[in-house]
């Protein structure tokens, strides 16, 4: 006969969790969840009840289940089977096993209303505050660079195509608001070209032009701690050069060297540099049609070094995290790229808390 667990059970199976080392455990020790409240308040603007109805959950909590997802890239109905499934998830939100648990649909509602209120942004710099609180203020210099992260494929006539570039709605989606919602105007095709492998004649391959579809995400992270600072999202054809004019840049930063990739190179992102006090240490590019000085080239592999920091960021956020974009909209994409940049920081505070404690 199989016995019923009881209370004792669950507390020794979450010590053994625990013991082995659950994450959520140590993100729910490093960081004080209750600073974002007043920020999810005043986005929110939940009533005070006097109409009646169900009682909202507690939006620390609800916005714990965003970080969950966000950690674990889980959509809305796989979070909620997972809640009421895993004792480690229980304990991260405060659950216990009679609470009544937020289903799928109201964690969309949730995640919609903060978008709608545009609240990921200042719940992105309360915890960069919180942050510079703890000691790892802006420091080194700072490292700049884009990521692709793919949105669902639009299938679209040449037709429709051509409108949502030039921004108008296509005709055939006017009468069908159900179908338009399901478009995304906003996300764009763009070319990843990847390095051919030579021959063994020690010539090379043309280059392999790779299609992808959906959003860019930029980010800027500080040299000597490795948290993101400053980050933006576009459409994927965007060129990321552009981006570093427009507040990508950390100014706060006690370095002012920056460092990024050939991309970013222009006479007018230099003379921005220069114009702000900022020192550059952008990759030069291979000149056309000629080889590239040696000296050219030894500058560029020293600051390769120092910009492989930042791909670290992309690795995590695309390997652990499995980041990638499910909804429709750049509104939506922002939130879900906003949400992971947050959950990374949230990992690298952890990890360096850890590196403290062991030191």
């Amino acid at each position: 006969m199989t016995r019923e667990p009881g209370l004792f059970d669950v507390d020794e199976r979450l010590r053994r969790l625990s013991d082995i080392g659950d994450q959520l455990e140590a993100f729910a020790t490093v960081v004080d969840f209750e600073m974002f409240r007043p920020e999810l308040e005043t986005a929110l603007r939940y009533g005070d009840g006097a109409k009646g109805g169900r009682p909202p959950f507690d939006p620390v909590m609800m916005f714990k289940i965003l970080v969950i997802q966000a950690q674990n890239n889980l959509s809305d109905d796989r979070a909620e089977f997972l809640i009421n499934d895993r004792l480690s998830f229980m304990r991260f939100l405060g659950i216990r096993l009679t609470d009544r648990v937020p289903d799928a649909k109201t964690i969309w509602a949730f995640r919609e209303r903060l978008t709608k209120a545009g609240a990921i942004e200042a719940l992105f710099m309360r915890f960069d505050l919180a942050i510079r609180e703890a000691g790892s203020i802006p420091m080194s210099g700072q490292i700049v660079d884009a990521s692709l992260v793919s949105a669902p494929k639009q299938r679209n006539t040449d037709a429709e195509k051509t409108d949502v570039k030039e921004g108008r709605i296509p005709e055939d989606w006017k009468g069908h608001p159900a179908k338009l919602r399901q478009k995304d105007r906003d996300a764009r095709w763009t070319l990843v070209f990847g390095k051919a492998r030579l021959r063994e004649d020690g010539t090379r391959h043309a280059d392999i032009a790779i299609p992808v579809f959906g959003y860019k995400s930029h980010a800027s992270i500080d040299r000597r701690h490795g948290f993101i600072r400053r980050w933006d999202v576009t459409d994927a054809s965007r060129h990321d050069g552009r981006m570093l004019r427009r507040g990508l840049l950390d100014r706060t930063n006690t370095g002012t060297t920056v460092w990024a990739d050939s991309a970013y190179r222009s006479r007018a992102n230099e003379a921005f540099m220069d114009r702000h006090g900022f020192r550059s240490q952008v990759h030069h590019r291979k000149p056309q049609g000629r080889p590239m000085a040696p000296h050219i080239r030894r500058g560029n592999a020293a600051r390769s070094k120092v910009r492989a920091g930042i791909e670290h960021v992309f690795a995590q956020q695309k390997g652990p995290m499995a980041l990638c974009i499910r909804t429709i909209g750049i509104a939506r994409a922002k939130v879900k790229i906003g949400l992971a940049n947050l959950t990374y920081n949230i990992r690298r505070l952890v990890f360096h808390e850890r590196s403290t404690a062991l030191a």
